[in-house]
């Protein structure tokens, strides 16, 4: 079985800013696996090989604008 080890993290909102903490699971090569918000009032966003953090109160399309904007359209195929 693959050797993961977890951190505790601070990301900024993809669209404002505000920070947010997350334990972030990485592989034995230091690759991004998966993610979890421990602040209260942050949510996920999906996002393939990093970890993205947005307020709730954002709206769909304004979080999907700052990922465009930030990293570019994401395609399915990337790792």
């Amino acid at each position: 079985m693959p050797e993961k080890h977890t951190k505790g993290e601070t990301h900024g909102c993809i669209v404002c800013g505000k920070l947010y903490q997350l334990y972030v699971v990485y592989d034995e090569n230091n690759k991004f696996v998966d993610f979890k918000v421990m602040s209260d009032g942050a949510q996920r966003v999906d996002y393939p090989g990093r970890p993205l953090v947005a307020c709730k109160k954002h709206s769909v399309a304004e979080i999907e604008a700052a990922v465009a904007r930030t990293y570019g359209i994401s395609r399915d195929d990337e790792d």
